[in-house]
């Protein structure tokens, strides 16, 4: 991921935490020539995500700091693992350490939750897809964790992608219309995706030759007829309150795709920890 990307956030975590006067705490009771080295710990099995992004907590606020990265986004760890070291200002050390704790434990949770469930449904042939549920500020990291987890990405905001939901297709007065109006305004290298909420609405899309279809909120059974109508004429995403726990049996109705708002606003972290080790 490109530095020019994240480097604004992990800059921001860091004067949230700083406030006024910085870290008082540590200035107080640290000697300011006071050298240590921290090792960066897996407390918990997971899948890691956003390590070199978090460990600049420490460069960002002292360039000194000598950093060394054990694993890359993507690994698997075990409880007990060391991620990385860290040397430098002890100081400095304490001062970055939440901030990157919270980055790569909230990053590492979305890997973990989102390799669970591509473990469940690939089998079955179908992605495993993320959401706009994002935290604002947060999406560009967010999706990148969800790749590292083995995921995809659906659409990163409302400009790349046309999306036409239940409201769009109320107000414009019908899937047609709302079709049509879209292929109007759109350029020709934009697809479009119409979200439907019954089998009368799916053949109805099926005609539209759109490239993808959203079934919302559909039943185990009606995925399943809806799989066999659409026989492949577009991608049929399976979509609504799906969780980890939900995914494999949704995925074995032959559905393409499978997305879930869960991998990004309900994953919980991976437990890391920083431990002093000199």
């Amino acid at each position: 991921m490109n530095r020019l990307l994240w480097e604004p956030i992990v800059r921001a975590a860091l004067l949230e935490d700083l406030g006024r006067a910085g870290d008082i705490t540590s200035d107080a009771t640290i000697p300011a020539d006071r050298q240590a080295t921290a090792a960066v710990m897996a407390r918990a099995d997971g899948v890691i995500a956003g390590l070199d992004i978090s460990l600049a907590a420490f460069t960002l606020f002292d360039a000194r700091v000598v950093v060394a990265s054990h694993r890359v986004d993507g690994d698997r760890v075990r409880k007990g693992d060391c991620i990385a070291t860290v040397s430098g200002s002890a100081r400095s050390l304490l001062t970055a350490e939440r901030t990157c704790l919270n980055l790569l434990g909230h990053l590492s949770g979305i890997a973990t939750t989102t390799r669970s469930v591509v473990d469940v449904v690939s089998p079955h042939g179908a992605t495993v897809v993320d959401t706009r549920k994002t935290t604002p500020g947060l999406r560009a990291l967010e999706k990148y964790a969800v790749k590292c987890g083995g995921g995809s990405n659906h659409r990163f905001g409302l400009d790349d992608a046309v999306l036409i939901k239940d409201n769009h297709v109320a107000v414009a007065g019908g899937i047609t219309a709302a079709v049509q109006a879209a292929r109007t305004h759109a350029g020709h290298l934009v697809k479009i995706e119409v979200e439907v909420d019954g089998l009368d609405q799916l053949d109805e899309a099926l005609t539209l030759n759109v490239d993808v279809i959203m079934l919302d909120n559909f039943s185990l059974d009606l995925m399943r007829e809806g799989v066999r109508r659409a026989k492949g004429r577009a991608l049929l995403e399976a979509s609504g309150g799906i969780r980890p726990d939900t995914a494999e049996a949704i995925a074995a109705t032959g559905v393409d795709l499978l997305s879930l708002g869960w991998l990004t606003h309900s994953s919980p972290n991976l437990d890391v920890a920083l431990d002093i080790v000199i």
